[in-house]
């Protein structure tokens, strides 16, 4: 997954690739082409007392030194501009899936998890890019050439490299296989504690209601504790790797020297021949440990880039239509034809052959117990998620055909749990429009019955907003909400349960200026206050799933056990009537 996932990314950079290979290539010839140029200078310079060659090939030392750095310096400038370009491609595309999501998606990851794997997953694998363009081009040449250039200098001596080299790449291997599974319990676990994290914080008011500080913090400190012992066992894994390496590296330095004193004694080597087989013995013991750093990186980025591959590879339920409609004739019917909706893995439908007619000028409202699918029912008109069954119509054309901007534009939703963006209040309220004009921000905002409070904060419309709306109250936010609506002037409003923060005095002064300014448009409200719908042209009473009424308030009265109930729950029989 890993390789295949690096192949689509870097193919682009095919060129930036090859030079650095090339660099790669050049500072690795340069690296095991000095020792020889030493071994020289030693034999035929220093023992001999020739000053001039010493001096003379001194001189290309320098040389071959200066154009080592010269190539070292490229290839890590050219490996990290692509492993910055990697990672930035990777997160732009896991963004653009996750922005293709439905509710249905989202909620199966987890917000946790899907930043995880933005974030954190993702910079494993570009590390891993980086590393692997710094160390790993050049370490099998390193390797390899090394070998060679040993063979070169004394053949007899390299047979200790046949007893090292297997020794090395057994030990590695054995010690990165303990890792992988670790790895990929570890990234769980970070999942698991970003989730706690993610629940405390935007928990916090509810916590210290309860007064749960302690069992909160014992759960953080078991996710905490969990994560921590992995990383204890890589870490101690990690920790065994390099003394194993260097307990190899040093006995064999120890071989070579007592056997090259021997052939050197012998007449059979000289003196420079052994120094560059040790400088070659080094490259190569080096050129090993430059592979066994990556492969402890190895595992960890395989289950990240695995983790990765799963959020690009999910196709969303919600699928954006092959030749989309891009105009309407009508404007603001709209119409639900047996709609059915089970989400995956239920064993009942949270929705059964509902039919819905909702027309311009209109308020059609929606009423029913909990966990009557009322709000399910309003996320299929912008395609939170899509009917299972049946058909959901905007001014006669299927919402699944329509061209997404079109349907965004012609749809608005307000939605149960109102959410604002960090920034002010004019950027939340122009969201929908981006050239709305102060004057219609303003307008909104009385219409939203939310004028007076911004024009009580320090920089009005420029007052700063929290991720969330936490610095501003539910009722608030439910009417800053309301008004981002409003800028939008779409042609369906869908509100759900959207005035339940607010009281009632403020409730009927919305509903009454809404009523004003959405004449001519299509009005679907979902409430659980009878006060909020009974006025409303059309009432859809929803129980299980199922459609068991559909009328005017009085109606609904006279003929509707299950309408009366709800409404005799709130209101005494006068007030009903």
């Amino acid at each position: 997954m890993l390789i295949k996932l690096l192949r689509a990314y870097l193919r682009p950079y095919k060129k930036p690739i090859a030079l650095l290979v090339v660099f790669q290539l050049l500072q690795t010839c340069a690296t095991l082409y000095l020792p020889t140029l030493n071994a020289d200078i030693i034999d035929n310079g220093v023992v001999q007392g020739d000053t001039s060659y010493i001096l003379q090939y001194g001189g290309v030392m320098v040389v071959v030194s200066v154009a080592q750095v010269i190539c070292n310096i490229g290839a890590v400038y050219i490996g990290a501009r692509t492993a910055s370009a990697l990672g930035r491609d990777v997160r732009a595309s896991i963004f653009d899936r996750v922005q293709s999501f439905s509710s249905r998606e989202v909620g199966r990851f987890g917000a946790p998890s899907l930043i995880t794997r933005t974030t954190n997953d993702v910079q494993q694998v570009q590390m891993l890019t980086l590393m692997t363009f710094t160390l790993m081009v050049s370490a099998p040449i390193m390797c390899v050439g090394g070998i060679i250039m040993a063979l070169g200098q004394d053949v007899p001596l390299s047979a200790v490299l046949l007893a090292v080299v297997p020794v090395l790449g057994i030990a590695v291997s054995l010690i990165v296989k303990r890792m992988r599974p670790l790895f990929r319990t570890m990234q769980v676990r970070l999942d698991t504690v970003n989730r706690v994290l993610r629940e405390q914080i935007t928990g916090n008011r509810v916590i210290r209601a309860f007064v749960r500080d302690d069992y909160e913090e014992k759960r953080f400190r078991g996710a905490n504790t969990e994560l921590t012992d992995v990383a204890l066992s890589t870490g101690r894994l990690m920790a065994l790797m390099f003394p194993t390496v260097m307990t190899v590296v040093n006995v064999s330095s120890i071989a070579v020297v007592w056997f090259g004193a021997h052939r050197i004694d012998s007449g059979g080597m000289q003196i420079g021949a052994l120094t560059a087989f040790l400088s070659y013995l080094m490259q190569i013991v080096m050129s090993v440990m430059m592979a066994t750093f990556m492969f402890m990186m190895v595992p960890r980025a395989e289950v990240c880039a695995e983790r990765i591959q799963e959020v690009l590879e999910t196709d969303s339920s919600v699928v954006p239509p092959v030749d989309p409609v891009r105009e309407l004739r009508a404007h603001g019917h709209l119409e639900v034809r047996g709609a059915n909706f089970r989400y995956p893995g239920a064993e009942a439908s949270v929705l059964r052959s509902v039919d819905l007619v909702a027309r311009p000028g209109e308020t059609t409202a929606i009423i029913g117990s909990t966990g009557s699918g009322k709000s399910t029912l309003l996320g299929l008109v912008p395609r939170l998620f899509d009917v299972t069954d049946g058909q959901v119509l905007v001014d006669g054309t299927d919402v699944r055909t329509l061209d997404p901007v079109l349907l965004a534009k012609t749809v608005s939703l307000v939605p149960q749990k109102p959410y604002l963006f960090s920034g002010t209040v004019a950027t939340n309220l122009r969201y929908g429009n981006p050239d709305a004009t102060d004057e219609e921000l303003w307008h909104a905002l009385e219409v939203a019955q939310a004028k007076e409070f911004v024009e009580g904060l320090e920089h009005g419309l420029d007052a700063p907003i929290a991720q969330g709306g936490t610095n501003v109250s539910g009722g608030q936010r439910q009417r800053l909400s309301i008004a981002r609506t409003l800028v939008q002037q779409p042609e369906i409003y869908l509100f759900d349960d959207s005035f339940s923060a607010l009281d009632y005095a403020t409730d009927a002064a919305l509903r009454a200026a809404l009523l004003r300014e959405t004449a001519a448009a299509t009005v679907v409200i979902v409430a659980q206050r009878v006060s909020t719908i009974r006025d409303a042209d059309r009432i859809l009473v929803l129980d299980e799933g199922r459609v068991v009424g559909s009328g005017s308030h009085h109606e609904l009265m006279d003929g509707n056990e299950t309408y009366r109930e709800i409404v005799l729950s709130q209101l005494t029989e006068a007030e009903a009537a």
